[in-house]
């Protein structure tokens, strides 16, 4: 992706993406339940490698298939681009576990960009003090094949109830994690770092005694000008 844009996205609030994103009547974008597990201070940015997960049939699933060098989910930390973000569709269930402290420790070392599951992991205290940003809905100690099957790597997938498509710009902070359509990126990017200098100004002058009311909106002449006179100053 484009290394400007990813720069944009490092600093940038989920929830200041979602405003973006639904001023393009795109309402849908943020996966939702998931958390950080050790949210390092840094947003995670990248694009979207998909892993889509399917009810296990019993017969399918015994413990031999960790042997197969082509079971799907070792195949998806094995190939999964370095700067990606390996998103994975576990159906909404946390009651196995989507993957392991071994197999994120192994998506870190390859130089993933992070992992997102609207299931849950197993090892999560450990996977919580790696160095790779990781979102789950809660642990979740039992093997995936008890309740998992991954059936399909980096084809479209639901998670969290939002629509994901490989390439599309996955962003995490230390509240949620958004999904950015990959051909609005920059300009998503471009509008949300404006949306952002704004909201810094607003703070500092609601901390400084100001009302909201003219300011936030700016339906005042006065706020638009202070922001202008604020930008300058500030090199924003």
């Amino acid at each position: 992706m484009n290394s400007e844009t990813r720069e944009k996205l490092s600093t940038i609030s989920v929830a200041t993406l979602a405003t973006a994103l639904y001023k393009r009547a795109l309402r849908n974008q943020v996966i939702q339940g998931v958390r950080p597990l050790g949210h390092k201070g840094k947003n995670m940015v990248g694009p979207a490698f998909t892993l889509r997960y399917m009810p296990a049939r019993e017969d399918r699933n015994q413990l031999v298939e960790f042997r197969n060098p082509a079971h799907p989910q070792r195949v998806a930390i094995e190939t999964c681009p370095p700067g990606h973000v390996l998103v994975m569709d576990s159906r909404k269930d946390a009651s196995a576990a989507s993957a392991g402290d071994i197999l994120v420790t192994r998506l870190m070392v390859r130089g993933g960009a992070g992992i997102v599951t609207d299931g849950g992991f197993r090892d999560a205290a450990t996977i919580a003090e790696l160095d790779i940003p990781a979102y789950h809905t809660r642990p979740s100690s039992p093997t995936n094949l008890t309740k998992h099957e991954a059936i399909e790597i980096n084809g479209p997938i639901g998670c969290g109830d939002a629509p994901v498509f490989p390439g599309d710009v996955v962003v995490g902070d230390g509240e949620g994690v958004v999904v950015i359509p990959a051909h609005l990126a920059d300009e998503i990017a471009e509008e949300a770092t404006e949306m952002t200098a704004f909201e810094d100004f607003v703070t500092e002058k609601v901390l400084e005694g100001r009302s909201i009311l003219g300011l936030y909106p700016p339906t005042d002449e006065q706020s638009k000008t202070d922001f202008a006179a604020w930008r300058k100053e500030k090199g924003r």
